[in-house]
């Protein structure tokens, strides 16, 4: 029977029901899983409503981070555990060395002198031999590309949000317009402009406001001077 990749259905409404009850169970990582080592662990921490893309949001054993993922990425079968590399075999003894004992020979006539021998040629050194090209590292996954979106909302409010390839790694969250203007400050003069005509325009709004209840308050001080209070 080949085992199955991904969450099902009724996988889904398992940790769903464990969440409620207060557990956020373990997942495992599938191949299919985009910048993620398969077989890496990860603590369930949600599940967004309703189910669409990646709702389910994780956050990796020793990581910080929390993460969003489909099901087709998850997994709720543990891997098996690595095995380790079998140690190389033990070299064989080496066979002990006999030992030759020469004993000098001692003429008992004197003889003639051996004539000398020829002196060897120089030994010739081979050259070294040449190096093993390196092998070629494989090539690293690319880190999926991260899209961060500013958005203006009105009277002056801002919300970010940020995406890792198709992935919400955050989700629309409200953002103070001061830094939002400080952050623009720092990119292109176009972007700053352009930000800076939303921030004017707000403020002018903003003002317009004001004016308007300061003279609301000023006629109700009148009306009530009037009632002699």
């Amino acid at each position: 029977m080949a085992k199955k990749s991904g969450l099902s259905a009724e996988d889904v409404d398992s940790l769903r029901a464990q969440l409620d009850g207060g557990t956020q169970p373990l997942v495992w990582f599938t191949a299919a899983a985009v910048g993620m080592e398969a077989g890496r662990s990860a603590k369930v921490l949600a599940l967004t409503d309703p189910e669409e893309g990646d709702f389910i949001q994780v956050r990796p054993t020793g990581s910080k981070d929390e993460m969003s993922f489909g099901p087709s990425e998850l997994t709720l079968e543990k891997p098996p555990p690595r095995k380790k590399p079998a140690a190389p075999p033990a070299a064989p003894p080496e066979p002990p060395r006999e030992t030759v004992i020469e004993h000098p020979y001692v003429p008992e006539a004197p003889v003639k002198p051996a004539a000398p021998k020829p002196k060897p040629a120089p030994a010739v050194e081979a050259p070294p031999p040449a190096p093993k090209p390196a092998r070629k590292a494989g090539a690293a996954k690319s880190a999926p590309e991260v899209t961060v979106t500013l958005v203006s909302v009105g009277e002056g409010e801002w919300t970010v949000e940020v995406l890792q390839g198709t992935r919400k790694a955050v989700r629309p969250t409200a953002v103070p317009p001061a830094a939002v203007a400080q952050a623009a400050k720092l990119l292109t003069p176009e972007v700053a402009e352009i930000v800076e005509g939303v921030l004017s325009a707000a403020r002018a709004q903003q003002l317009a406001r004001v004016e308007q209840l300061r003279a609301e308050l000023e006629a109700a001080q009148k009306a009530l001077e009037d009632l002699g209070a």
